[in-house]
């Protein structure tokens, strides 16, 4: 707190570098005894920058950016701001300053062109992102060196002899660093694990799983602890709503394991009466338990094809957490009313004790809901049929606020026994999936109304951008569609997207609309969610794999049982800061296993023919994916012999000089 609070007053008092003895003047009484040591904390998290003369600085005030370094494979790179309205600034090969891929620096904004385009210069590192390195070990004499697997980090490690542990030639290893790179001496490292060649497709996902530092396993005294939880029993049941002889269902994929959402749904004289009910997870987690700080680690279950690193030890997550059928569930219930047009009318929150009556997969749903009268179980029918008409009342409800729904296509990945790619098909979505889609979108923004007085975790969506607006609408009219010069935003790029539905653009403009969108986060600041319209917005509905949700389950108690104590802002900032970080990371990591898979499959099948779509174009060539497969590749401008190309940037094309032929998006 007192570090804020000093932070605070330097922002407000220091207008030029001062020495500590002029900082003594600046600040209050309080806080001049060991000023040199308040400071450092401030110094190593670049909130203050320390400069020549021993003077202290505010690193906007200097011209100074602190953030992250993202490298790229040919030696250059960006950092990436703290301050997400920041740009990016380009960093030249000559100007890492021994900086690696991933570490916190504090760079030099030294020129922005007339586009607001950034270059600059590392001139501090405040943290590094990596001990370890993966890596191929090559041998050299009696030592070694290991070139890093992460493509993007590009120095490579010298390996003393001794440090080796024998490992082989060609061999993918685990290495602790040892001293990072320096002017005067290269980097080097020590061998603490062989995993084995990289042609083995276990060696391959383990090299990724160590790249983005993915536990598999629970240490030992965790998976103990939780294994202590216990079934639900009767006398428990106190002081919860007992819904057990109610009509409740789950509806999951096939291969699901971990239930942490049911529905259940009432015909009301006035309307529906939905209910979502999701696993207590909170009953069983204690905040500050060993069992907590592991899932906070972790921030979220990483799924992949065929496999899943949980967030929870597998007691909790599958076992007495999961909402299995015809056992008895602690659950955190949200009842909602909606009138009949689907418009809100009221909601409340209470624990609850479920027995799911189905465990329904989302193919049977469909099926069902698409032909109801087939369906032998009337009941069944019946409750899916009323769910079907309230979740089509809340997404033409939603659609005419503006909410953009991005329905691209995605890929599955089919494995065999042995964990190989066999097949690659596209996923579909049926009404089954819509409607749970609606429904816990419903219960989230509920959530989010219940706590919106209060400092909390809300999931937020920032405006896009002016100039990334602007673009969008650009491109749009080159594409002989005008975008409607008034209405809020939100309809009016939805708009867009309406007219070039089933016509050939329609892709190229709903990636690029994608791509001009902020990403999603967690924040205290409850500033809503762009993309669907909500003026608040939260996750509750999966806290067996998501840590914000627990934390949202303990907020939600916390103001139905009326506790006094709620936790410090500072401490509900740092788990949305840390929970954004594990979701990113998560997601690129499956997305290399994803292109892992991907390139496995296609492997060995040169000389194939298949259709493809133009998925990107650039100044060096054409990214296509493969129609059927749905893998990309590129395409250089080398490859293409028959002209010479021009690369067209404001219409996302490649022009051939001589015969005129256009490879463009979408194509």
């Amino acid at each position: 707190m007192a570090e804020n609070e000093l932070l605070k007053i330097l922002r407000e008092r220091l207008n030029r570098p001062s020495t500590i003895a002029e900082l003594r003047q600046m600040v209050p009484p309080r806080f001049r005894d060991h000023l040199r040591a308040q400071l450092k904390p401030l110094v190593e998290n670049g909130e203050i920058i320390r400069i020549r003369g021993g003077r202290y600085g505010l690193p906007d005030e200097m011209n100074l950016v602190t953030g992250r370094v993202q490298a790229h494979p040919d030696g250059f790179g960006f950092v990436i701001p703290d301050d997400e309205a920041e740009k990016d600034v380009y960093i030249g090969p000559r100007n890492f300053l021994r900086a690696m891929h991933g570490d916190r620096v504090v760079c030099r904004v030294e020129s922005v062109n007339r586009e607001g385009k950034r270059d600059g210069s590392v001139i501090r590192i405040l943290e590094r992102a990596s001990e370890t390195i993966v890596g191929v070990f090559e041998s050299r004499g009696r030592g070694g060196l290991v070139v890093p697997s992460q493509k993007r980090i590009t120095q490579v490690f010298h390996i003393a002899p001794g440090d080796g542990m024998r490992a082989k030639s060609g061999q993918v290893v685990i290495a602790d660093i040892l001293e990072y790179p320096d002017r005067h001496a290269p980097p080097s490292a020590r061998v603490t694990e062989i995993l084995g060649f990289p042609d083995d497709i276990a060696v391959e996902k383990k090299i990724i799983l160590r790249q983005y530092d993915l536990p598999e396993k629970f240490p030992p005294r965790i998976d103990k602890t939780a294994s202590r939880a216990k079934e639900p029993a009767k006398k428990d049941y106190k002081n919860r709503l007992d819904l057990t002889n109610d009509w409740i269902v789950t509806i999951d994929g096939e291969t699901a394991r971990d239930f942490d959402d049911a529905v259940s749904i009432k015909k009301r004289a006035d309307g529906f009466e939905l209910g979502v009910h999701i696993a207590d997870v909170s009953s069983y987690v204690e905040p500050g338990s060993i069992v907590d700080a592991e899932g906070y680690k972790r921030g979220n279950s990483t799924y992949f094809p065929g496999d899943v690193i949980p967030m929870l030890p597998f007691h909790l997550s599958n076992n007495v957490c999961s909402l299995k059928e015809g056992v008895p569930r602690f659950t955190l219930s949200c009842i909602m009313n909606f009138d009949r047009k689907g418009n809100p009318a009221g909601y409340r929150f209470a624990p609850s004790v479920i027995k799911s009556r189905h465990r329904m997969t989302y193919t049977e749903a469909g099926r069902i809901i698409e032909n109801p009268k087939e369906e032998p179980n009337k009941e069944k029918a019946d409750k899916l049929t009323l769910m079907k008409k309230l979740s089509d009342l809340l997404r033409r409800n939603r659609s005419r606020e503006g909410s953009i729904d991005f329905d691209l296509p995605e890929s599955s990945i089919v494995l065999d026994m042995r964990g190989e790619p066999e097949d690659i098909v596209r996923s579909t979505r049926n009404a089954a999936h819509l409607l749970i889609e609606e429904f816990m979108l419903a219960a989230n923004r509920a959530a989010a109304d219940f706590l919106q007085d209060k400092p909390a975790v809300y999931r937020v969506h920032p405006e896009p951008d002016e100039q990334a607006v602007n673009n969008f609408f650009d491109l749009a009219k080159r594409l002989g569609h005008k975008p409607p010069k008034t209405g809020n935003l939100h309809n009016r790029l939805k708009k867009v997207v309406q007219q070039a539905e089933g016509k050939p653009e329609e892709k190229l403009l709903n990636y690029f609309l994608l791509r001009s969108m902020k990403q999603a986060s967690y924040s205290v600041a409850n500033v809503g969610h762009f993309g669907l319209t909500f003026s608040h917005y939260t996750h509750f509905t999966s806290p067996i794999r998501r840590y914000p949700d627990l934390v949202v389950h303990r907020l939600i108690k916390a103001t139905l049982n009326r506790e006094k104590r709620w936790p410090l802002q500072e401490t509900l900032e740092k788990i949305c800061a840390d929970c954004s970080k594990t979701e990113r990371n998560s997601e690129q990591a499956e997305r290399d296993i994803v292109e892992m898979l991907k390139v496995r499959f296609v492997a060995g099948r040169e000389g194939e023919v298949f259709d493809g779509i133009v998925s990107g174009v650039t100044s060096f060539g054409l990214f296509v994916e493969l129609g059927d497969i749905m893998v990309e590749g590129l395409l250089r401008l080398t490859d293409l012999h028959d002209d010479y190309y021009e690369f067209l940037e404001s219409e996302y094309a490649l022009a051939g000089k001589r015969t005129g032929k256009v490879y463009r998006f979408g194509q």
